[in-house]
C-alpha cells in the first residue's frame, strides 16, 4: 500500500519543488550555458526499477568532450573535465534538480536506491542480490546519506537492500532530513569515488 502513497506524494512534491524553484531552474541554466560550450543539460542512460533503462536528466557539469557513459571513479582524471561552474553544481548537488521531472516522469522518486548507469554491471548484479533493482531508483537514499561516493559497491548495495525491506513514510522522511545536512556540509562527495556520476 504505501508504494501507491510514496507515488502519490512523489508527484505532489515534485509538482511543488519544480514551481517554487523555476527561478534557480533559470539561473542554473544560464549559468552552465554562458560557462562553457554546450548544453544546459546532460541525459544519462540509467537504470530503472525492473532494470527498465530511462534517460536520467542532470545539468552538465562536465565539459561537452567528456565521456559521457563513464562513472567518475573510472576516469584517469575527473577535475580535468569538471568545469568551474560544474564543481560548485556537484558539491551541492544542484546539478541533481532537473531529476525533480524524472521523478514527475515515473523514472524515479525522492527516495531510492541512486540509479546505476547502464553499464555500472558490478553494482546492478550486487543489488540483484538484495532485491534493490525492484523499486523505482530515488534522488537520494539510505547509501546517500551514509557515505555516498566514499562507499564501496558492495557495501552501498547492502544499504540499497536494507532499505527496500524497511521502506516506509517515517524512514523517508527521515532520509529526505538526513540528505538536506548532508548536502550542507557537502559530506561524502569525492570525486572518484565508487558511485560517481559522470558529468
Amino acid at each position: 500500500m504505501y508504494l501507491y502513497v510514496k507515488r502519490l506524494l512523489d508527484i505532489a512534491l515534485a509538482i511543488v519543488f519544480l514551481a517554487a524553484l523555476s527561478p534557480v531552474f533559470a539561473a542554473l541554466f544560464l549559468a552552465v550555458r554562458l560557462t562553457s560550450p554546450g548544453g544546459a543539460f546532460f541525459t544519462q542512460r540509467r537504470v530503472g526499477r525492473g532494470k527498465a533503462l530511462f534517460n536520467m536528466i542532470k545539468f552538465r557539469t562536465m565539459r561537452a568532450d567528456a565521456p559521457s557513459d563513464v562513472p567518475t571513479h573510472l576516469l584517469k582524471d575527473p577535475y580535468a573535465y569538471i568545469t568551474p561552474v560544474g564543481r560548485f553544481l556537484r558539491r551541492t548537488s544542484l546539478d541533481e534538480l532537473p531529476q525533480l521531472v524524472n521523478i514527475l516522469r515515473g523514472d524515479m522518486s525522492f527516495v531510492g536506491p541512486r540509479p546505476a548507469l547502464w553499464n555500472q554491471y558490478d553494482l546492478i548484479a550486487a543489488r540483484d542480490a538484495c532485491g534493490a533493482n525492484d523499486i523505482r531508483p530515488g534522488l537520494t537514499g539510505l547509501a546517500q546519506v551514509s557515505g555516498r561516493d566514499e562507499l564501496p559497491i558492495p557495501k552501498k548495495a547492502a544499504y540499497d537492500g536494507d532499505y527496500r525491506k524497511r521502506m516506509s513514510f517515517l524512514l523517508d522522511c527521515s532520509l529526505m532530513l538526513r540528505t538536506v545536512s548532508s548536502v550542507a556540509g557537502a559530506k561524502g562527495v569525492k570525486e572518484g569515488g565508487a558511485g560517481g556520476d559522470a558529468r
